[in-house]
C-alpha cells in the first residue's frame, strides 16, 4: 500500500497489574489507506478495543505502550508526541465512536452544546457559530428538529440518536480516520442497519477511512473492504472481506464463521468455538488458539507460528499453511463453554 494513511507497527501495549504483565496488544501491525473501511474483528478480550485506545494514545495507567511500537498518521510518528500535538489531532484529524454513547455524552450538557464544543476547540469558533455548525451536523445525521433537539440532554433522547449525535461530534471537523468501536452493539436490528447505512453515507460524502471495531462479521460484511482478524492480543489473518467468507484459512476465523446464524438455514444450535480467550498474562506458548483448536497438533505447541503469506493479500497466523494435510479435526483441548 502506497503511502497509507494509518500505518501501525510492532504495537505492544502491556498493562503492569500484581497478576502479571497483560500483553493486551502483543505486536499489531497493519495498515490503513484513505477512504478505506478497514473491519477489526474477534472476541471480547481479544485486544482490539485496546489497539483503538492505543491508536487515540488514551491508554492510562497501568497500560503502556512499549518501546519499539510505531503509529504513523498523515506520515507523523504519533508515538512520543506530546500530549499537546495530540489533543490537536483527538476529534480533530482522527475522531472515536464509542460502543456507549452514554457513557460518552455528559450528561448535564445539552447535545447541541456538546457537539459545538468540538469545534470551538479545534477551531476557536464563535458561541453562535459552533451552534450553528452542530445543528447543522445533527440534521446531516439524521436526527428530526435537529434545533429543538440540539437543546435537549442525552438522558432524553433514544439509543439510536445518541449514538447518532456521538457520530456527528465524531464527524464535526471533518477528520481523514474514525475509529468506531462497536458502534452498534447496544442497539436493535433496525437502527443497527440505519446506524451503518448512515455511516456509508457520510463516508462517500466525506470520504473518511473507518476503522470498524467489531465482534459482528456481518457488521463487517456490509460495510468494510477488508478484514483484519484478532486473537489472543495479535493478527491471526487479514485479507478482502469476499475472501474470508469464501475461503477463510486460519481455524479461529473458521470457528466465528461457524457461529453466525445463516437466513433459511436449519440448525438446531449454532457452532460454538469451546473454551474461552486465555488471560492476556498467560498466553499459551506455541499457538495461542491450540487449546481450542480442532487441527491442533504437536508443533502448535512447540512453535509460535509468524504470518504466513497463504495467497494475494491474504495472511494467516497458522502452520496449517506449511502443512495442510494436517486440517483434519479431532477434538479441541479444552471444553466447550456452556
Amino acid at each position: 500500500m502506497a503511502d497509507p494513511l494509518l500505518a501501525v507497527d510492532n504495537l505492544r501495549t502491556w498493562f503492569y497489574t500484581d497478576a502479571g504483565i497483560a500483553r493486551a496488544v502483543d505486536g499489531v501491525s497493519f495498515a490503513l489507506a484513505a477512504g478505506e473501511t478497514v473491519g477489526l474483528v474477534g472476541e471480547s478480550g481479544c485486544g482490539k478495543s485496546v489497539t483503538a485506545l492505543s491508536l487515540m494514545r488514551l491508554v492510562r495507567q497501568p497500560g503502556r505502550i512499549e518501546p519499539g511500537s510505531h503509529v504513523t498518521f498523515e506520515g507523523r510518528e504519533l508515538i512520543g508526541l506530546d500530549d499537546e500535538e495530540m489533543r490537536k489531532l483527538r476529534g480533530n484529524r482522527i475522531a472515536m465512536i464509542f460502543q456507549e454513547p452514554m457513557t460518552a455524552l455528559n450528561p448535564v450538557f445539552t447535545i447541541g452544546d456538546q457537539v459545538a464544543e468540538v469545534a470551538r476547540i479545534h477551531q476557536g469558533s464563535s458561541r453562535k457559530e459552533a451552534w450553528d455548525r452542530a445543528v447543522e451536523m445533527l440534521e446531516l445525521v439524521g436526527i428530526p428538529a435537529a434545533a429543538e433537539r440540539a437543546h435537549e440532554f442525552p438522558h432524553q433522547l433514544s439509543g439510536g440518536m445518541r449514538q447518532r449525535v456521538v457520530i456527528a461530534m465524531a464527524l464535526m471537523m471533518n477528520p481523514a480516520l474514525v475509529i468506531a468501536d462497536e458502534p452498534t452493539t447496544a442497539l436493535d436490528v433496525t437502527i443497527q442497519a440505519q446506524i451503518l447505512e448512515l455511516l456509508r453515507g457520510l463516508q462517500q460524502k466525506f470520504g473518511t477511512s473507518i476503522l470498524m471495531i467489531t465482534h459482528d462479521l456481518g457488521v463487517v460484511a456490509e460495510t468494510c473492504s477488508r478484514v483484519i482478524v484478532m486473537y489472543g492480543g495479535e493478527i491471526v489473518e487479514e485479507t478482502d472481506v469476499r475472501t474470508i467468507f469464501r475461503a477463510a484459512h486460519h481455524p479461529y476465523t473458521e470457528g466465528l464463521l461457524g457461529a453466525m446464524p445463516r437466513v433459511g438455514e436449519k440448525r438446531e444450535r449454532l457452532t460454538t468455538i469451546p473454551g474461552t480467550v486465555p488471560p492476556p498474562t498467560a498466553w499459551p506458548t506455541g499457538c495461542r488458539f491450540r487449546d481450542r483448536c480442532p487441527y491442533a497438533w504437536e508443533r502448535c505447541e512447540r512453535e509460535h507460528p509468524p504470518l504466513y503469506q497463504v495467497g494475494e493479500n491474504h495472511v494467516s497466523r497458522c502452520h496449517l499453511a506449511e502443512e495442510p494435510e494436517r486440517r483434519v479435526p479431532h477434538a479441541p483441548a479444552v471444553e466447550a463453554v456452556a
